[in-house]
This record gives C-alpha cells, structure tokens and sequence, in this order.
C-alpha cells in the first residue's frame, strides 16, 4: 500500500493535498495526471487477474443476484444493478428502503449471488450483510480496494480495485470502470439477454418514458 493510502481519513488527506495557496488549474493537472495513470493501471491488473469474467460467471450462474453497498458505496452498487437488470433478471438493490436486508437474507439460497462493494473506512454494515448472506449459502463477489480487505475472507471472487487520488476524496473512476466492465460481460453471455433488451425498448417506447 501506497504511502498515500495511508491517509485514511478525508481530512488527513484534504491537510495532505489540498494545501493552500494551489490554483484550481494546479490541482485539477494534478487530478487528472493521476487519474488517468491509476486507471490504466488499475484496468491492466484487473485484466491479468482474471477476476471479472470469474466474477461475470457466477452473476450470470446465479438465480437471484443482489447488489449492496454502505454511503458512497450505494452508488456504485445502484449503477451496477441498473446496468445488469438490462438484461438479466431477478437483479436487486440491497438498500434497507426498497429491498431490506433481512428480506434478503431471511431467504438466500447456495443459488444466489451478492455483489459487494466495500472501499476503505470499510463500513460495518456491508459486511454484516456479506457475512449473513455466505453464512446461509450465498455466494459472495467481492469489489474492493485491498486483497486482504474485511470482505476478502468471505469472497468466492475478489476485484481489486485501485481508488488513490490526489484528492481528499478516494477515486470512484476505476470503481465505475470495473462496475461497467462487470456489467458487460455478464449481459453479453447471459441467455435471453438480448430478448430481454429488445423488450425493454419496446417497453420504454410504448411508456413513453424518454423524451
């Protein structure tokens, strides 16, 4: 781990980085230096990995798939899940409104799958769930930013995932680009996916739902 990681907290990283005095045109070269550096590399190792295809597999393997995630990690878990319901079904937000956990988890089956991100200052809620869902039979996918993360343990599959930044905020750029990539496989190989698309589309039109 990198020497910047070590600033767990964002206020020990907005000390670090953002001293004063930086011009935002600065900051932003040094953002966007880092940026693009970071996820070059970061999709270059997940490719040698392998992870995401093993990880692809089991979403599509699966009968119920769920997606869950703790604060920031919601979005990332949201965006996943439209991508998937696309064209795969039985796709759910574990969110505690519209899906709660213990709904969930009061039925898992060794059938269902769980997608699970989880990024540093881990939070204690999505690991509860993880824990509960293996623990009743579930598979766990594990998209995170460390290979010995709190959920790597539980995890049939891990994606790491780098999110160091120059900002006082950790980095959702390869986060979103490995959730689209995930996404993308497992439509692509999943049976009846391209009927299920094609539905939609008539659907959306006939519902007139977009401008």
């Amino acid at each position: 781990m990198t020497a910047s990681r070590e600033l767990d907290s964002p206020d020990e990283r907005f000390t670090e980085r953002l001293t004063a005095g930086t011009t935002a045109e600065a900051l932003q070269r040094r953002l966007v230096a880092q940026e693009s550096t970071h996820l070059g590399t970061t999709l270059g190792q997940i490719a040698a990995s392998g992870s995401l295809p093993r990880a692809a597999a089991l979403v599509v393997a699966a009968r119920r798939r769920y997606v869950t995630g703790t604060g920031k990690s919601l979005a990332y878990a949201t965006l996943l899940a439209d991508d998937l319901a696309v064209g795969l079904s039985h796709v759910s937000v574990i969110d505690d409104a519209s899906v709660p956990a213990l709904d969930v988890l009061a039925e898992v089956t060794g059938s269902d799958v769980l997608v699970a991100f989880s990024f540093r200052r881990y939070r204690r809620a999505t690991l509860r769930i993880a824990r509960a869902f293996v623990a009743a039979g579930g598979t766990l996918v594990a998209i995170t930013d460390d290979p010995e993360a709190p959920l790597a343990p539980l995890a049939v599959e891990i994606v790491v995932v780098d999110t160091d930044s120059a900002s006082f905020a950790d980095s959702p750029t390869a986060v979103v680009a490995a959730s689209h990539i995930l996404a993308t496989l497992a439509v692509s190989s999943a049976k009846g996916a391209r009927r299920r698309i094609a539905t939609r589309d008539r659907l959306s039109r006939e519902l007139e739902l977009h401008v």
